[in-house]
């Protein structure tokens, strides 16, 4: 027993390592800066330099405040900024590799005293060696800061739980670990949705007092409070969180196209090709795919396509959005709507989520969109289609352990293990609400498919003692 778990010590390093230089060689040949990037970037530097959480009007010399993003990652870029010199963008790239490795260690940490030693070693393993979570730390997104903070709270809740559930120190790390997630993304108020009934549930089993919960629930809204207060002084509206379509107030946002545009979006590219274009530039209908423009008969049809490409291109003269665009597509929509309601309402929307859950997640790297197109580029759709492999197999493999971790009732810690898979649940079910398939949506999947792999390496098939919930603390 002692040897075998010698044996498994000597693979950390070498798992770190690894990591270590999986990371560094995205950081050199994948770097990654546009789109959001930019406009955080901008935020923090505006911010930082000039007091103004906002960016330049076009046109009008100043900047002005805006709510659009919400400031958590802005922070910590004004932070790297402040150490390491405006806009100095590589060391905000060392700074992620740091805490995604950080962030493999905690998902091994919680595996560990979850599942024994074994199964701690194997999960860092898959965390440290995994592209599509690594790839990510070569970018200014905020993945990065969100797949650590959601690693923080799952183990600061093991933790408060193995000292007793009461106040101390892991509480503080629950709390601020959910209080920034949700200052990074509006929709990690679904960890809180999860973890906070969690705490909840453990503590009226054992009728411990809820004040520690409490306490935690109110650490979480501090921050908003101080974030919605500051939107309302500023704009005179009540914004708790970033909202949907990134429009500050006196913005339309652009509902008409974004309802035409579920009537038959699925895949990633459209997301770029024409999503993203809107109000922005103009749009190409060769983009389209067929179903873009199909109806009920082919006569109805061909009418859909003729009014489509006149919307299209009158949008297309501006390239910007207008009354007139607006309403030229929203009719489109509601025909549409009207035509195929059973494939507007369930079939796109489980097909946008498949498509952003099993997709090869190149979309940071120098991968075409349409990366099946083999007669094009045979090597590169043969490297994208290795990835798409090794996605399926982290995916199958972080399922597999749930479900064999399941025949223990998920012992010892069942109520962070159903926290954990509620998260899924909760961010599956958002995800199928949403206008548009991006891959990114779905990379805080991979800490909980991390932890749920170390269940193969547990019990049975390890050569150490099944871990309780006395031997935990």
């Amino acid at each position: 027993m002692g040897n075998g778990r010698g044996r498994w010590k000597l693979v950390t390093p070498v798992a770190l390592a690894a990591g270590l230089l999986l990371r560094l060689w995205f950081v050199r040949h994948a770097p990654l800066v546009d789109g959001d990037g930019l406009v955080y970037g901008g935020i923090a530097e505006n911010w930082l330099i000039r007091g103004v959480y906002g960016f330049y009007s076009d046109g009008a010399g100043g900047i002005s405040p805006t709510l659009i993003r919400l400031p958590g990652y802005p922070m910590f870029l004004a932070a790297c900024f402040k150490l390491f010199g405006m806009q100095r963008y590589e060391a905000v790239r060392y700074v992620q590799v740091a805490f995604d490795l950080v962030t493999c260690g905690l998902c091994g940490a919680i595996a560990r005293r979850l599942l024994g030693h074994r199964a701690g070693v194997a999960v860092f393993c898959f965390a440290a060696l995994c592209p599509f979570t690594a790839n990510y730390a070569a970018a200014p997104l905020t993945e990065t800061l969100v797949l650590l903070a959601m690693s923080a709270t799952f183990y600061g809740y093991l933790r408060w739980i193995e000292a007793g559930a009461a106040f101390n120190p892991w509480l503080w790390l629950i709390g601020s670990s959910l209080a920034y997630s949700l200052l990074l993304r509006p929709e990690q108020v679904l960890l809180s949705v999860a973890i906070l009934p969690a705490m909840w549930w453990v503590q009226r089993r054992s009728h411990r007092s809820l004040a520690p919960i409490a306490v935690c629930a109110a650490l979480v809204m501090l921050p908003l409070v101080a974030w919605t207060a500051r939107n309302w002084r500023t704009f005179h509206v009540l914004q708790p969180l970033a909202p949907r379509y990134a429009n500050d107030p006196g913005e339309t946002p652009p509902l008409g196209f974004a309802r035409w545009y579920r009537t038959w979006a699925v895949e990633f590219s459209s997301t770029d090709e024409v999503y993203w274009n809107y109000n922005s530039g103009p749009i190409d209908p060769a983009m389209l795919p067929e179903r873009a423009f199909d109806s009920a008969t082919s006569s109805e049809t061909e009418h859909i396509r003729q009014r489509t490409l006149g919307v299209l291109h009158q949008y297309n003269q501006t390239g910007l959005q207008s009354t007139e665009s607006e309403a030229g597509f929203r009719a489109l929509a509601e025909q549409r709507v009207q035509a195929h309601p059973t494939r507007y309402y369930i079939l796109l929307p489980l097909g946008r989520l498949a498509d952003m859950i099993l997709r090869p997640r190149t979309e940071m790297m120098a991968v075409p969109l349409e990366w099946w197109r083999w007669r094009e580029h045979p090597q590169i759709t043969l490297r994208a289609a290795a990835y798409a492999a090794l996605n399926f197999l982290y995916l199958g493999v972080g399922a597999a352990g749930f479900w064999k971790w399941r025949r223990s009732g998920f012992s010892p810690q069942p109520a962070l293990v159903w926290a954990m898979l509620a998260t899924v649940l909760l961010r599956c079910a958002l995800l199928l609400t949403v206008d548009n398939s991006e891959p990114r949506y779905t990379l805080e999947f991979f800490p909980i498919l991390f932890i749920g792999a170390g269940a193969l390496f547990a019990r049975g098939n390890s050569d150490e003692t099944p871990p309780t919930p006395e031997s935990l603390t």
